[in-house]
């Protein structure tokens, strides 16, 4: 055990207003000795070190519990890599029903791993979401969506738009200059059937940096049509 994990990820939660269950500080522990012996070998993070992924991954991820109400939702984390943001939220609000989708049968590996050592309920999905999208049982069956994927917010709400149920949320984690991409993103989120909500702004704990969680709310269910094979959405974006 680092021994540095759960004072930083108690204090950044209370700094926020987030009350941990008793054993959350632990699980964070072995969440971490799980990402240091597994990471370097399956390129799970570039972020290493205990006190960056306290803060960086952890709180990070924690902070989605004061964007929208959370409690018993249906939540899918969609591009989770290392179990960013859903894992920590899972985590911390054991209520949530969680399913994780990710594309790369080695980070799929390693979040079953996890999530049995944790012992978290949750259902892994090992495929791309372009895909899993037009499945009938996950296809608007979600009430909130989490993405923290590397991608413009045009791509992400085509990618993820989909999984959400009518009167849902797709929560895209974001930097403070998100602007411009919400802009762009408005033509995108309309024929998707979904509206920017609302911008939660907020600083990790302990540093200085600012994040930004856009709420897309969904109006309307999404045009079958979507989303369409990768290689469009990356040559002609919404």
């Amino acid at each position: 055990m680092s021994e540095i994990i759960a004072p930083i990820v108690r204090s950044g939660a209370e700094a926020m207003g987030i009350q941990l269950p008793a054993e959350a500080a632990e699980a964070f522990e072995t969440y971490y000795a799980l990402l240091e012996r597994k990471g370097a070998n399956t390129n799970l993070t570039a972020i290493r070190g205990a006190e960056d992924v306290a803060s960086l991954h952890f709180l990070d991820s924690l902070a989605l519990l004061k964007a929208a109400p959370v409690s018993g939702a249906s939540i899918i984390d969609i591009g989770s890599g290392a179990g960013f943001p859903g894992v920590p939220m899972k985590i911390a609000e054991p209520s949530i029903g969680l399913t994780i989708l990710d594309s790369a049968s080695k980070r799929v590996a390693f979040l079953t791993d996890l999530c049995a050592e944790l012992e978290i309920e949750a259902t892994i999905v090992n495929a791309r979401a372009e895909i899993a999208a037009h499945d009938r049982h996950m296809r608007e069956k979600y009430d909130i969506a989490v993405s923290r994927a590397v991608a413009r917010l045009n791509t992400l709400c085509e990618l993820c738009l989909p999984f959400v149920a009518v009167g849902g949320l797709f929560i895209a984690m974001k930097g403070p200059d998100f602007a411009n991409e919400a802009a762009e993103a408005g033509n995108a989120a309309k024929l998707l059937g979904a509206q920017v909500d609302d911008v939660f702004s907020y600083t990790i704990p302990g540093t200085e940096i600012v994040r930004s969680a856009l709420l897309i709310r969904k109006t309307s269910e999404t045009p079958g049509i979507y989303p369409r094979r990768f290689a469009r959405i990356k040559n002609a974006p919404l």
